[in-house]
C-alpha cells in the first residue's frame, strides 16, 4: 500500500486530479461541512483589516474552494491561488473573482517568492502537504515563501493518532467517497489513493514536530467539528520574526 501511494505522489496523482477536475466541485459539495471547515481554518490565519495590504498564498488551491474561503474572510487581501494541476486551475480560473485574486500553475515546492512579487504575509494550504512527495522539503519551501513573522495554516487530514478516526475514515471512504467518485468520474484511482494516503500520513503530533523542524514557530493544532472531528485539523504556525523584533 505504501509503495502505491509513493508512486502516485511521484507523478500520477497530478494526472488523476486533471481527470477529476470536472466533477470535483460536485463531489466536495456532497461533504457536509467541507466549505464551512475551510472558512474556519482560513479565519485562523487571523489577518487584520480584512487582509488589507497583505498578500496571501493559497497553495494547492484546486478548483478554488479554498480560494473562495480566503476571499470571503479577507476581501481586501491579494490572494494568489497555486496548483500543480492545470485541469483544476482551469476550473478555478473560470469562476468569478474580484481583481485581487489570481492563479499560478506551479508545484508548491518549485515556487520562488520573487516570482510572486516578493514574500507573502500568509500561506494557506488545504489538503496539500499529504500529496507532496517529500513532506519536509515541501514545508521548508513553504516557509521560505513567508515574510518574517508571517503566518501559515495547514488544513489537513490526520488520523494516525486515533483508532476511531481511522475507522470512521475508512468507512466513509468505502461507503461514500470511492463509490461516488467512481460514478462521477468513471475512475476510482484518485479516491482509493485519497483513502490510503490519509491513513499513511503523519499523526498530528508528528506533523507539528515537522513544522517545528522546518523552522516554524508557535506551532499548534486546532480541532474542526462535524463528522470530520479528529480527521481534519487546522495546523498553524509562524515564520521566525527578525531578531530583536520580539
Amino acid at each position: 500500500m505504501a509503495k502505491t501511494v509513493r508512486a502516485m505522489k511521484a507523478g500520477r496523482v497530478g494526472d488523476e486530479f486533471d481527470r477529476a477536475a470536472a466533477a470535483y466541485d460536485l463531489l466536495v459539495a456532497a461533504n457536509p461541512g467541507y466549505h464551512r471547515h475551510l472558512r474556519a481554518s482560513a479565519r485562523r490565519l487571523g489577518l487584520p483589516r480584512g487582509g488589507e495590504g497583505l498578500r496571501v498564498l493559497d497553495l494547492g488551491c484546486g478548483t478554488g474552494a479554498s480560494t473562495a474561503a480566503l476571499a470571503r474572510e479577507y476581501p481586501r487581501a491579494e490572494i494568489i491561488g497555486v496548483d500543480a494541476s492545470e485541469g483544476m486551475l482551469a476550473r478555478a480560473r473560470a469562476k468569478r473573482w474580484g481583481p485581487r485574486v489570481r492563479f499560478v500553475h506551479a508545484r508548491a515546492e518549485d515556487l520562488a517568492a520573487g516570482a510572486l512579487g516578493g514574500p507573502s504575509d500568509a500561506v494557506f494550504a488545504a489538503y496539500l502537504l499529504r500529496n507532496c512527495p517529500d513532506t519536509d522539503a515541501a514545508l521548508a519551501a513553504v516557509r521560505d515563501l513567508l515574510k518574517p513573522g508571517g503566518g501559515i495554516v495547514l488544513h489537513e487530514y490526520s488520523v494516525a493518532d486515533s483508532v476511531a478516526a481511522r475507522c470512521v475514515w475508512s468507512l466513509v471512504c468505502w461507503g461514500v467517497i470511492i463509490p461516488l467518485g467512481c460514478v462521477a468520474t468513471g475512475r476510482s484511482a484518485l479516491y482509493r489513493y485519497l483513502w490510503r494516503s490519509v491513513l499513511e500520513f503523519d499523526g498530528a503530533a508528528r506533523l507539528r514536530r515537522r513544522m517545528g523542524e522546518a523552522g516554524l514557530e508557535n506551532v499548534r493544532t486546532q480541532a474542526l467539528g462535524g463528522w470530520q472531528r479528529g480527521i481534519v485539523h487546522t495546523f498553524a504556525g509562524t515564520a521566525p520574526a527578525p531578531s530583536g523584533s520580539r
